[in-house]
């Protein structure tokens, strides 16, 4: 499949928009579609390294701009909230996840566990400046009627509401406490068509709405929220046999393939220092001949997953050039967090206990809608290579991630930018490529939080090469796990108390704890991280959530 885009032929307008709003009032107005990818590695997609078949994505990214340097929070649900808010994901109302928010958290402003009231979110806006705006997938931002997706400024939606289900839709309850809640429109569904398979169904409603918005005249928001490669493991069979044998050398040996491919790639400079991993079980070779058949098993079914995700996407695309606005599309793809290291037989054996029990993991069944399996710490880490760790930690492996924009409007299209940006920055960016205002406190005759992210036209346009300056400051913190960033400077908490710093032009690993030789920086940069806390309202855990 060709993905062609006319970057010459784009009206004079359009490609000024994004130093000077006013005039998308006159000009016709950008359509905007976000794609997430959910618990993928940075390193998976073929275009920052992987081998897994992804011809779509890396059309898309080669084309446009590859982000190397794109952070989100630690987990899902905190960056979907900062994507739809513009701001902290403290201040709009994810502080912690709501599946496992620490008992001095409860009740706390800000760690209501879904997305507060007063955030006016992106499609609000869009909605209110005459956009059509349209949801599929993945929630994980409230469960119930008001808090859904349609309640929250989407005129059409189709959600998943938890955080993760069954990729095959077995679970489908109309009560949380008894499995996933899928709704049209706000209404949640009592069944599921007989062949639905999660990336399939959401990429279909996308691309239904699409052809509908093509008809109606009217510029377009999507949000086109994958559950792949989130665990369950689940694929079709014929997907996972296309890989088989692929990882039979196991996941140091492909950690050191990516790093490679990489290099090559330019999303890495080959002076990098990658991070040392924590392997379990001793690694690769410590495992016995059935241990290394299982991994590798699971490891088929995860890209099977990534490639099947990779074709949807390519329908999606198809939609948007068959309606004659692809040219006219920003198209932005993220991975929500780092990819998920946590193991359903050890590390997430609290947390995955009960699905796992009633699951045959055989490995004839492995990746049915029957079997409950994840892939674990070591091939986690070689996803996230060359930073260090993985999802749920402040750290580089954990927060950032694999992302491109692609938009014939930009003058950055073939490019790959490593500036700092945030996931906090689409909304403004999008809002002021749109020329939608959305400065201050006020959204429809109510008090809203502010939009504090910053708008990337200045890069996009050709006018900077970096958003934020050397003084700029951008602080998280998730399960105690906290950081802050000023310019090339990081500071970092594991979650044990104990900071450290880092320098990341330099070092992108983390790998060289500066914190004896630059003491007053330290000094100054955690009383930063303070700062921000007391401005944002977080609430340090109690208590935290088993990490791998």
């Amino acid at each position: 499949m060709k993905i062609v885009r006319t970057i010459g032929t784009m009206m004079t307008a359009v490609v000024a928009l994004a130093a000077a709003p006013v005039a998308a009032k006159e000009a016709k107005r950008p359509n905007f579609l976000i794609i997430i990818a959910d618990d993928l590695g940075y390193s998976d997609i073929g275009a920052f390294g992987g081998e897994i078949d992804t011809p779509n994505l890396d059309k898309l990214a080669l084309s446009g701009m590859r982000m190397t340097g794109f952070h989100t929070a630690p987990t899902c649900s905190p960056t979907r909230s900062m994507l739809l808010s513009g701001t902290d994901n403290h201040r709009a109302g994810l502080g912690n996840m709501a599946e496992v928010l620490a008992p001095n958290q409860k009740g706390k402003p800000g760690h209501e566990g879904y997305l507060r009231a007063d955030i006016a979110t992106l499609a609000e806006r869009m909605s209110a400046a005459g956009y059509r705006t349209l949801f599929s997938g993945k929630w994980h931002l409230g469960l119930t009627d008001a808090q859904d997706p349609y309640a929250r400024g989407f005129q059409y939606s189709f959600s998943m509401r938890q955080g993760g289900h069954n990729h095959f839709g077995l679970d489908v309850a109309t009560d949380p406490a008894k499995g996933s809640i899928y709704a049209l429109n706000g209404k949640p569904l009592d069944r599921l068509p007989a062949n639905f398979y999660s990336s399939d169904a959401f990429a279909g409603h996308m691309v239904d709405q699409i052809k509908s918005s093509a008809k109606s005249k009217k510029p377009f928001f999507g949000y086109l929220a994958f559950t792949a490669p989130h665990w369950p493991l689940q694929a079709p069979a014929e997907d996972i046999a296309k890989y088989k044998g692929r990882y039979d050398d196991g996941f140091e040996a492909l950690r050191q393939r990516r790093l490679k491919r990489q290099a090559e790639l330019g999303v890495m400079q080959e002076a990098t220092v990658p991070h040392s991993v924590r392997l379990t079980n001793g690694g690769w070779d410590s495992l016995t001949a059935p241990q290394k058949t299982v991994a590798a098993r699971n490891m088929e079914i995860y890209a099977a997953m990534v490639d099947r995700m990779d074709r949807n996407v390519g329908r999606v695309i198809d939609a948007l050039r068959e309606s004659g606005e692809l040219d006219n599309t920003v198209i932005l793809f993220m991975a929500d967090n780092g990819a998920e290291a946590l193991d359903v037989e050890t590390t997430g054996a609290k947390m995955l206990g009960k699905w796992a029990e009633q699951a045959d993991n055989s490995l004839a069944n492995r990746g049915t809608g029957t079997s409950y399996v994840t892939y674990g710490a070591n091939w986690a880490q070689a996803a996230t290579a060359p930073s260090w760790l993985v999802k749920g930690y402040a750290s580089e492996g954990g927060t950032r991630v694999v992302s491109f924009l692609n938009w014939p409007g930009s003058k950055r299209q073939g490019q790959t930018s490593g500036a700092f940006l945030t996931v906090s920055d689409v909304a403004p960016t999008f809002l002021e490529l749109a020329g939608i205002p959305y400065a201050g406190t006020r959204f429809a005759g109510r008090e809203v939080r502010e939009i504090t992210g910053k708008s990337w036209a200045p890069l996009l346009s050709g006018k900077a090469e970096r958003i934020y300056g050397p003084d700029d400051e951008f602080g998280t913190e998730l399960f105690g796990s906290r950081a802050l960033r000023r310019g090339d400077w990081k500071v970092t908490d594991m979650g044990d108390g104990a900071w450290r710093l880092f320098n990341i032009a330099r070092d992108p690993g983390e790998t060289r704890d500066l914190s004896l030789e630059e003491p007053e920086r330290l000094k100054t940069m955690t009383a930063a991280w303070d700062a921000y806390a007391q401005r944002m309202g977080v609430v340090m855990p109690d208590q935290a959530p088993y990490r791998p």
